[in-house]
């Protein structure tokens, strides 16, 4: 009985357990089933918040296949768990679903190279077992969610190419003991860089470059033993790199451009830096000399210093890092303008993976080594302009095969460009400006058929038909620049024609000559177009106007004739035309009005006549100049032209019958006494042509004489009101010509009875008989008569300028009247008052057919018009010289005659002239006494007291320019204003150095005063030591 109970008993709970068996087991398959649809459901989200698929790949998302299946899909092969969502570079546009955060055993996201937008989902929090979270290049917002931190597995983070903001949770996420990869580039990410960031332990790389981060690296930072890549470019941080970074062996890598980092670099850092590849400190304000044991760390391939203020020599044994393809040391203070400065260039031709070399902007000095021709094959770009080198170009540039770049700009170069220049089939872009090379261009220079960019300017080039002869192969020009040259000869239409990709044409500044083609207007992708200061003469092209993208047009000081082409005004994108100093005639098209983007237009000294339009560019006289026109009338009363006359209808067939022969018979006479005259003075006068600026026939003896009743009356009986300054020999006076449009005149009353003054008289007449240039003051008329007193009356008539003389300008405190009390110029005004007197300067000593010394140029001898363009003038002390064979300075010449002038401006004027306006102290200040004078005073004070002597409006105008530029993919901080400051005085001091072969050419000066405007306006990058 017992035994037969005891068996049941053994059976039922068997039978129980089968059933629990079962029971269990059907709730593991019910689980499975339940976590996989989870999973199922969950991608299903992801796909649904996805609006664009350009690619399909998620056409496969669907019920025909396992979700395991699905493109980008990866599952556990156990538990069928989706672990992986890889879809890269799809260009997949949506949002992420938060219900990704139900893929719980999942381990890889990788979504980079997609166009995600919105925020990180606070669910990702939830992925316990993540790994790689992978959303870089996207357009994802928001801020780095701080629920990362419950992913402890993290092993890499990467969510730059983004636009996250805020601060960096790392405080947050200092748990991720496990993190190696963290980067958040590329984004806008604040604040500082917290110093738990010490506490990822773990970390190999990190990538924060490119965001808005401020302040100090954390010394914590030292703590990150396994840190072997730092990237931090691009941000505001600052500071001093703190030494224990530099300790850090396993240092591979550290970028750190673009920001504001001071100090030296470590001079051991080769010693405890072995394993660094890559250092790049480009653009910050660091200091001192070249870390020499940089040398030691052999594995370094890529080395930017760019940028600062390094100084000193570059170690010879550079040479030693044979794996180094990119060296760029620019912008900095290395060299000593000695020939030694680039002997570690021998050094180099050990680096056979050479790619790039920068030395620009330096100051190394002496010849090109020859030894650079036997740099590395594998050269693609070298640049090495902006130093003080000298010397010719060496032959071997020929054996850089695969270089595509190379500059040699803003150097001392001379002789011929080598032949074997026609080797570098790959050059794409070349700069020789701003050198003193010679001779004619290497006719195979064009067997580079890609070169796009040419820039031979300012050298002293010469040769005939250059665009036939070498420039006819360089089928993809863009940009060519050859202005500032000799070169003759003339543009041909078959250039024109086969060049249709040029978009800037800079040919200024030379001697070509005959007609522009009509062929011109082929060049449909043409912006600029610059062929100011030649002798191109006949009609302006039609065809200029198919030019449809056109925006600076530069025909000025040439002979074009004809008439303005209307058709000019389809060039929507035009916004500076200048034809002045040309023989045009005709009328001003009135459908120049229309150009809405048109901000300069300069028609001055043509024939132009008949109305001037009243609307568009005319209706502001500071964007147009019309001078020098004297058979206009209309437009804005500001242009001061006479009122046009009214043609009523009755008289207008008389009018046209008194036209016809007022112009018919003065015209026959005219040519007869051309014919007479010619006859009379052949052979005995010949007319030169002078390259760059119009010529004039005698102005003075055709000028109409002002009777002394006319000048009487037009300054109220030469009133005190009317007085506007006085000079050495006489007055001057503001006067208004009633019979001539009551026209603004200032008019220059000598004192005859002061011994000179007559002879000032004829010597002003006789300087300004044959010269016309902007920036000279324009003589109008004379008066030679009988005073109502019945003594002998001289008086010189010239254009009124509105802005009276600099030395009001400069000194206005010293004026009672109020409205000239408050004025100043900024430093850009001044420069370009500098820059007119220089040029107006050049042209005298070096285009006039005497040579024409001023001896009395002072502040109150320059006026300045509307605009503030100056003019020079007051001639009475001035001096025609004959051309020496042999000038050594244009100031020189100025000097081997008689001291003349006003005390404190005895020549060289000029420097002193500079002084004045950087310094704002007359060379007659009591403070100048004995031994010291105002040149001394700059002398003194130029490299340690700048600032002491420096006009202090100008200083605090320069506080303001301390910010950040971009030139191109170049970002440079920059403190331009203090440094032009300096480069203005030291061209000062070369204009008024005391001997005279150590004096500065006023060509040179024209052109280093370009250059510092170019700086100012933030057209070029600007040196610390920017030479004269």
């Amino acid at each position: 009985m017992w035994g037969f109970r005891s068996s049941s008993t053994l059976a039922n709970i068997f039978l129980l357990l089968l059933v629990a068996m079962n029971l269990s087991v059907s709730h593991v398959s019910a689980s499975k089933q339940f976590q996989n649809e989870t999973d199922l459901l969950a991608l299903l989200e992801f796909k649904n918040q996805i609006y664009d698929d350009p690619f399909g790949v998620l056409n496969s998302w669907n019920h025909s296949q396992h979700h395991c299946q699905w493109e980008g899909v990866t599952c556990s092969a156990r538990h069928q768990r989706v672990m992986t969502l890889t879809l890269r570079d799809k260009h997949l546009s949506g949002t992420i679903s938060p219900h990704v955060g139900n893929l719980s055993f999942m381990r890889f996201i990788q979504l980079p190279g997609n166009q995600f937008h919105g925020e990180i989902p606070q669910e990702f929090g939830r992925l316990f077992r993540l790994r790689a979270l992978n959303l870089s290049r996207n357009a994802i917002s928001g801020k780095i969610p701080v629920n990362l931190s419950y992913c402890l597995e993290l092993i890499n983070i990467s969510l730059m190419g983004n636009n996250l903001e805020g601060k960096i949770p790392i405080d947050q996420l200092s748990n991720l003991k496990k993190l190696e990869n963290f980067y958040l580039g590329q984004n806008n990410l604040t604040g500082e860089i917290p110093s738990s960031i010490g506490n990822l332990s773990s970390l190999i790389r990190i990538g924060l470059e490119y965001n808005h981060l401020e302040g100090n690296l954390p010394m914590e930072m030292g703590l990150l033993r396994r840190l072997a890549v730092f990237l931090a470019a691009e941000n505001n941080l600052s500071g001093i790199i703190p030494a224990c970074i530099f300790n850090i062996s396993a240092v591979a890598e550290i970028y750190v451009a673009g920001n504001s980092f001071h100090g030296n670099l470590p001079t051991n850092i080769g010693l405890t830096l072995p394993n660094l590849k890559i250092l790049g400190v480009a653009s910050n304000k660091f200091y001192g000399n070249f870390p020499t044991s940089i040398t030691n760390a052999s594995g370094l391939e890529k080395l930017d210093l760019s940028r600062n203020k390094f100084k000193g020599q570059i170690p010879t044994n550079l040479g030693d890092l044979t794996n180094l393809q990119f060296l760029n040391l620019a912008v900095n203070l290395f060299g000593s303008h000695s020939t030694e400065d680039l002997d570690f260039i021998a050094s180099l031709t050990n680096c056979s993976n050479l790619s790039v070399i920068s030395v620009s902007y330096n100051n190394f000095g002496g010849n090109i080594p020859k030894v650079m021709g036997n740099l590395s094959n594998q050269l693609t770009k070298l640049y090495l302009g902006t130093n003080q080198l000298s010397g010719t170009i060496p032959e071997g540039f020929g054996n850089f095969v695969n270089l595509y770049l190379l500059t040699l700009e803003e150097n001392h170069l001379s002789g011929v460009i080598p032949r074997d220049f026609g080797k570098l089939q790959d050059l794409q872009r070349l700069r020789l400006d701003q050198n003193e090379l010679s001779g004619q261009i290497v006719s195979t220079l064009c067997n580079a058929t890609g070169l796009y960019y040419l820039n031979l300017s300012f050298n002293q080039f010469e040769g005939g038909n250059i665009f036939d002869n070498v420039l006819m192969r360089c089928q993809n020009l863009q940009y060519l620049d050859i202005s500032h040259n000799n070169f003759t000869g003339i543009i041909s239409p078959q250039f024109l024609q086969t060049h249709s990709s040029l978009m800037y044409i800079k040919i200024g500044e030379n001697s070509f000559s005959g007609s522009l083609p009509p062929e011109v207007g082929k060049l449909i992708q043409l912006v600029d177009f610059n062929v100011s200061h030649n002798q191109f003469a006949g009609d302006i092209p039609m065809s200029l106007a198919d030019c449809s993208n056109l925006a600076n047009l530069s025909m000025q000081a040439n002979f074009f004739q004809g008439t303005i082409p209307p058709n000019l005004a389809s060039l929507k994108s035009i916004r500076q035309i200048d034809l002045s100093n040309n023989n045009l005639t005709g009328s001003i098209p009135k459908e120049l009005e229309k150009l809405q983007y048109l901000r300069y237009l300069n028609l001055s000294y043509n024939d132009i006549e008949g109305e001037v339009p009243n609307t568009g560019i005319f209706s502001n006289a500071s964007q147009m100049s019309l001078i020098g026109n004297d058979k206009l009338c209309g437009g804005i009363p500001e242009l001061e032209f006479p009122p046009c006359p009214v043609i009523k209808g009755k008289n207008r067939g008389k009018l046209k019958v008194i036209i016809l022969l007022s112009i018919v018979l003065p015209a026959t006479l005219m040519v007869l006494g051309t014919v007479l005259l010619y006859l009379l003075v052949y052979r005995k006068r010949e007319r030169r042509l002078v390259a760059g600026f119009s010529s004039m026939p005698t102005r003075v003896n055709k000028l109409l004489r002002i009777s002394y009743h006319e000048l009487h009356r037009a300054t109220s009986g030469f009133s005190p009101e009317n007085l506007i300054g006085s000079g050495h020999f006489g007055a001057v006076y503001k006067g208004t010509l009633e019979k001539h449009g009551n026209k603004l005149v200032a008019v220059k009353v000598l004192d005859l009875q002061k011994n000179g003054a007559s002879k000032s008289f004829k010597a002003e007449s006789k300087t300004l008989r044959n010269i016309r240039h902007r920036n000279l003051v324009s003589i109008m008329s004379y008066c030679s008569s009988i005073d109502s007193k019945g003594d002998e009356f001289k008086a010189l008539i010239y254009e009124f300028m509105e802005n009276g003389n600099l030395d009001l300008w400069l000194h206005p405190s010293e004026t009672t009247a109020q409205a000239t009390s408050s004025r100043s110029l900024n430093l850009l005004q001044k420069l370009n008052i500098a820059i007119d007197v220089a040029s107006a300067l050049q042209y005298l000593h070096d285009h006039c057919e005497a040579e024409i010394v001023h001896c009395d140029l002072k502040p109150s001898n320059i006026l300045l018009d509307n605009d503030l363009v100056a003019h020079v003038g007051d001639f009475g002390l001035a001096r025609l010289l004959p051309k020496p064979n042999n000038r050594s300075s244009e100031q020189g010449t100025s000097s081997s005659i008689a001291v003349k002038g006003s005390i404190g401006y005895a020549a060289p004027e000029y420097g002193i002239l500079l002084f004045e306006m950087i310094t704002k102290r007359r060379p007659t200040d009591d403070m100048f006494m004995d031994e010291l004078d105002i040149h001394n005073y700059v002398n003194r004070a130029l490299h340690e007291q700048v600032y002491e002597i420096v006009d202090p409006l100008l200083l605090l105008e320069g506080r303001d320019e301390n910010r950040r530029i971009t030139h191109g993919e170049e970002t440079i901080n920059d403190g331009r204003q203090i440094h032009c400051i300096i480069s203005l005085l030291k061209i000062g001091m070369k204009c008024s150095a005391k001997l005279p072969n150590d004096r500065m050419h006023m060509n040179e000066v024209v052109r280093n005063l370009h250059l510092i405007k170019d700086v100012i306006l933030g057209l070029r990058v600007h040196r610390e030591n920017l030479q004269v």
